[in-house]
């Protein structure tokens, strides 16, 4: 039953109830993406997991994401329980043999996986405006401000260098647009508070370094098989647009980094994107042509992408056309548009003359589904009504203290756990500013040929250092032995470029301090 080069889907049966033949999946079209598309409850999930497991026994390394925590079982050796060894009695599977999957859990936030991040500059401004819903003229911003860090050597790495240098080119509006375009103070402060909500949202957990490295996703072990890499979602799902964008993400990296390999007898990696759906919606069209081209030419580069969801409709035709291997489970035709979700299912499909798909649809029992697979010279198959072999791996999540043990002998262990916070837009901009601020000092100091003593972060009156305050020339209080401002026309200005330093210096201070009140008090939000 088990072929060389073939992934064991199944086995087919004929309209008489009687098995047929088993169905397989070829490694050699494994990069040419799949769709996995079925209403809830009707067995996607166990699907994913004997595909993931196929293709890592095949020694393809695989990513998934955990929507629900229950595909992390696929860590632990299966059990033989009875509704298991029914189905592969069922289907003819013998020997069916338990075993248990190399594994890597990530997790943008720390909890239960190794910590993935990427910085603001990896991401892009396309990605970022697509995670903050951002408007035409934000999103123009916010390509200016990519543009400024690229030319000035500013690393934008987290948020925080971000919204520094937000400020920056909002203090220098005027300047700045003469030579990279218009810069709207109104826009600027628009993204300055979304990026706030995503910060409350947790997206700070993903902005920073180190980066994640996508050949620690396409890791094979020893005994050549393919590491499984599960991302735990189910907290993440809360944000379902931080969710879609950090695949979305992914993807793209793989499609920018990895050399083009042509039609390889195996893919190298293969990536599943669960709830696809939240890829597509509400998606501008200037993205779905990016997820169409990556989709597109990404094959080339050895990667097969499938895409899990509940209706195909969720998926655009111009991406549903690319996706050659196809697992149909059960759908509900109550309604119009679920009617019209059966058919458009039924029509992707090469016909059957032993069954009507589109009726047969509606009629699938849990564990079966339709499967139309590419074959020789790519074409696909003949759609057959297949009852799906059971995992060999545990179905059901794992408990904690196995998950910690997992993680303690993963290869990345260590790695990505520890956060690095080096040299970047948000310090660099302090220096300036602070070094801006010293040298108009200098020159006051010149110019009235008074000394300055220098300031300290202590408020009027509290302290016991507290310096009594006098009165200048004009009548206004000032710190003691510092001389009030002449307003003689000889006293020249400080310029554009030291007052927006300076007011970056204040913004800093002030959000350190910030920053420090929260670490005492604690965060509202918790």
């Amino acid at each position: 039953m088990l072929q060389p080069g073939m992934l064991y889907l199944g086995t087919s049966r004929k309209p008489d109830d009687t098995l047929d033949k088993g169905e397989y999946l070829t490694l050699k079209y494994g990069n040419r993406h799949g769709l996995v598309t079925g209403a809830t409850g009707t067995g996607k999930t166990v699907t994913l997991q004997v595909l993931a497991e196929g293709f890592a026994s095949a020694g393809v390394p695989v990513f998934c994401a955990d929507i629900k925590g229950d595909l992390s079982g696929i860590a632990a050796r299966g059990e033989p329980k009875d509704f298991l060894l029914k189905r592969a009695a069922e289907i003819g599977l013998d020997p069916y043999e338990f075993t248990q999957f190399p594994v890597i859990f990530w997790d943008l936030y720390g909890e239960k996986g190794h910590r993935v991040r990427t910085t603001m500059s990896e991401m892009g401004p396309l990605l970022l405006s697509r995670l903050m819903n951002a408007t035409d003229a934000q999103e123009g911003v916010l390509n200016i401000a990519f543009k400024i860090a690229d030319e000035g050597g500013l690393p934008l790495l987290d948020l925080k260098d971000l919204r520094a240098l937000l400020t920056y080119m909002s203090e220098n509006a005027s300047a700045l647009s003469a030579t990279v375009g218009l810069i709207s103070k109104a826009s600027v402060g628009s993204i300055q508070r979304e990026l706030l909500i995503l910060e409350q949202q947790g997206a700070e957990h993903f902005f920073g370094e180190p980066a994640l490295k996508v050949t620690d996703i396409m890791r094979v072990t020893p005994d050549g098989r393919g590491t499984i890499s599960v991302l735990a979602a189910d907290k993440l799902m809360m944000n379902p647009r931080l969710y879609g964008t950090f695949l979305l993400w992914l993807l793209s990296e793989l499609f920018e980094e990895l050399p083009e390999v042509g039609d390889p007898e195996k893919p190298r990696l293969v990536f599943f994107f669960d709830e696809a759906h939240l890829l597509f919606k509400d998606a501008p069209k200037v993205l779905l042509e990016r997820i169409e081209q990556v989709v597109r030419l990404i094959r080339s580069k050895g990667v097969g992408v499938y895409f899990v969801t509940q209706n195909p409709l969720d998926v655009p035709e111009t991406v549903l056309a690319q996706l050659g291997n196809r697992v149909q489970h059960a759908l509900r035709a109550y309604t119009p548009r679920e009617q019209k979700a059966v058919k458009t299912a039924a029509e992707t499909f090469r016909p059957n003359p032993d069954f009507d798909c589109a009726e047969v649809i509606t009629t699938l029992s849990t564990g079966e589904a339709l499967i139309s697979t590419l074959e020789g010279k790519g074409a696909p198959s003949m759609v057959e009504r297949t009852l799906i072999r059971p995992p060999s791996a545990r179905v059901g999540p794992l408990t904690d203290a196995e998950r910690a043990q997992v993680m303690a002998l993963s290869p990345v262990a260590g790695l990505y756990d520890t956060d690095i916070d080096r040299e970047s837009a948000y310090e660099i901009l302090a220096a300036r500013a602070a070094r801006a601020s010293q040298q108009a000092e200098a020159a006051r100091e010149a110019e009235t040929g008074t000394a300055t003593k220098p300031s300290r972060w202590t408020l009027p009156g509290f302290g016991d250092d507290a310096e009594p305050t006098q009165t200048g020339p004009v009548g206004k209080p000032t710190r003691a032995g510092t001389a009030a401002k002449p307003r003689s026309s000889g006293y020249q200005r400080e310029t554009v470029v030291e007052a927006a330093m300076k007011t970056v210096a204040r913004t800093v201070a002030s959000s350190l301090g910030r920053a420090l009140v929260r670490g005492i008090l604690g965060s509202l939000k918790r």
